[in-house]
C-alpha cells in the first residue's frame, strides 16, 4: 500500500520526514531536516529550506519559496493565482524564521518577511515586513516579533 507520493524528480535532503498520504511534486527541492505532515500537498517547482516544519493538510502550490527554519501550521494554504483561474501564476515567498499559523491563507505574490509571524486564521493579502506579527482578515501588522516572543515566553513559563 502506498502511503504518500514523492516524485522521482524531487530533490530531497537528508533526514527529511514525509508523513502519510502526503504529496511532493516534480522539480521540488527540500532541504535537510524538513518535516512534512500527513495529507500535506507540496506541488511541483517548490523550494523549501532546511529545518522547516510543515504540518498536516498544508497546501503549497507551484512556485512557492520557503526559507530555512520556517514553521507552517496545520491546514495553512498558500496560493499562486491572484485571479483564478488564470494562465499566469506567481508564488508566495516565506523568508527564514517565519511562523505561519494554522489555517492562515496567503495570497499569491505575497512575501512574508524574515522572522515574521502570521496568526492562525489570518488572510494575508499584502507583504508582511520582517520581524512583525500580522493578524486578522485581512491581516494587518499588530506588533513586533519581539513582543510575540515575550508573550510566548510568558505563556511557556506560566
Amino acid at each position: 500500500m502506498v502511503t504518500n507520493f514523492v516524485s522521482d524528480k524531487a530533490k530531497i535532503g537528508k533526514n527529511v520526514r514525509i508523513w502519510h498520504f502526503a504529496y511532493v511534486g516534480a522539480d521540488t527541492e527540500i532541504g535537510d531536516n524538513v518535516k512534512i505532515g500527513s495529507l500535506a500537498h507540496v506541488d511541483y517547482n517548490v523550494k523549501i529550506g532546511e529545518n522547516t516544519m510543515i504540518e498536516g493538510m498544508v497546501y503549497i502550490p507551484p512556485l512557492s519559496r520557503i526559507g530555512k527554519n520556517v514553521f507552517i501550521g496545520p491546514a495553512a494554504a498558500l496560493t499562486n493565482d491572484p485571479y483564478p483561474a488564470s494562465k499566469k501564476m506567481i508564488g508566495v515567498t516565506i523568508e527564514d524564521g517565519a511562523i505561519i499559523g494554522s489555517r492562515a491563507v496567503i495570497k499569491a505574490g505575497v512575501k512574508i518577511g524574515k522572522n515574521s509571524v502570521v496568526a492562525m486564521g489570518a488572510v494575508v493579502t499584502k507583504d508582511v515586513p520582517p520581524n512583525s506579527v500580522a493578524i486578522g482578515v485581512p491581516a494587518k501588522v499588530r506588533y513586533s516579533r519581539e513582543e510575540y516572543d515575550k508573550k510566548k515566553n510568558a505563556w511557556e513559563e506560566s
